[in-house]
């Protein structure tokens, strides 16, 4: 039994890393390296870069405070600074394990504020379906923002639409049909550890009461600020850095906002921060508007490398925080008060 849940704890591990490097090797399979340096020292633009990196730092507190906005009405009230720093460090954990953040930062609410881990399982599931509405509601803004366009390039250029589907190589669609299937096969994974949870009836009471929760939120219009400033703030981190480069600085916000989405797709592909589904998706769709192979390359992999980076910094950074961060007490004590309260129990009875 512990060896087949070794080899699971493995395959778990092992398939995204060889998925991702697969496709990051077919992608720079003859790239010369040696000319990156050059690019950072003497062709980027590092002012951008480094304005854009607030607003990813944004983009996750801003997480973290909607999370605690959604655990109020069920009754949890974690403090701001460990919501928010689960959430760096949920996203750091999912850099060795993809999509095991999401856990990781109810596990957090758990340890340090003693957050039911149902409820915040519950809260996530809420999360993650106004996220994917707002996702939504972007790409089809993405869409209808660039008919015009595509309408003029079709009727200037002659192009028609399997003209482009030709533009893909066989490997190229290979790759595409691989990190499809790599996406139905999390998708059968998450509805079987559903399945699981399912058979537990505290687990799904707990689920139904954070999911259910929304309902109840006190400031509906903050908790959409939240959601809006989530995604915004992702978008100004990607579209700031089409100024550190002269091949992508004149596309403009339609190019950014069509990639943007694109590569947010491409991300549920279950790999260590999307490397690799996230290259090739954005690569694709910048050669589409006229940037060559060569410098879609170089802006994949060092914007994703930059912002991959930040990443771990957030997430050293929570653990380092959380790690002088108090926890509740529990003492010998038939109610199980934690020391603050019992501090306040006792006050009260020496009052008396």
């Amino acid at each position: 039994m512990k060896t087949k849940k070794l080899l699971n704890n493995i395959v778990k591990i092992a398939l995204p890393l060889l998925l991702g490097s697969a496709i990051l090797y077919w992608m720079y399979r003859g790239f010369d390296f040696s000319s990156i340096s050059h690019v950072l020292l003497y062709e980027m633009d590092w002012t951008w870069m480094l304005l854009s990196l607030p607003f990813g730092i944004l983009a996750q507190a801003f997480r973290g405070w909607r999370w605690k906005q959604a655990l109020e009405p069920i009754g949890e009230h974690p403090r701001t600074s460990v919501c928010v720093n689960s959430i760096f460090l949920s996203y750091a954990v999912s850099l060795l394990i993809p999509r095991i953040g999401e856990f990781a930062r109810c596990g957090v609410l758990n340890r340090y504020d003693k957050v039911a881990f149902p409820k915040a399982i519950g809260t996530v599931v809420t999360e993650r379906a106004v996220d994917t509405l707002i996702v939504l509601l972007i790409t089809t803004t993405a869409f209808l923002m660039q008919i015009r366009v595509f309408g003029n390039f079709f009727s200037k250029t002659g192009t028609r639409i399997d003209d482009i589907f030709r533009m893909f190589s066989p490997m190229g669609w290979m790759v595409t049909g691989i990190c499809a299937a790599a996406a139905l096969i999390l998708f059968y994974f998450v509805l079987r550890r559903l399945a699981i949870y399912n058979k537990v009836k505290e687990m799904l009471t707990g689920i139904w009461q954070g999911i259910s929760s929304l309902r109840s939120v006190k400031n509906i219009p903050l908790f959409i600020f939240y959601s809006l400033a989530i995604w915004g703030s992702y978008f100004l981190h990607y579209y700031l850095t089409f100024y550190c480069f002269d091949a992508t600085m004149h596309l403009g916000l339609s190019c950014a906002l069509v990639s943007f989405v694109v590569g947010s797709i491409a991300v549920i592909v279950p790999t260590p921060n999307g490397a690799g589904p996230w290259h090739f998706a954005v690569k694709t769709m910048l050669i589409l508007y006229g940037v060559a192979d060569t410098q879609a390359l170089f802006f994949v992999l060092i914007v994703h490398t930059v912002q991959t980076f930040l990443v771990i910094l957030l997430g050293v950074y929570a653990w380092i925080a959380l790690s002088f961060t108090s926890t509740p007490v529990a003492l010998d004590s038939p109610a199980g008060l934690t020391r603050p309260a019992l501090d306040t129990e006792q006050t009260t009875k020496q009052n008396q």
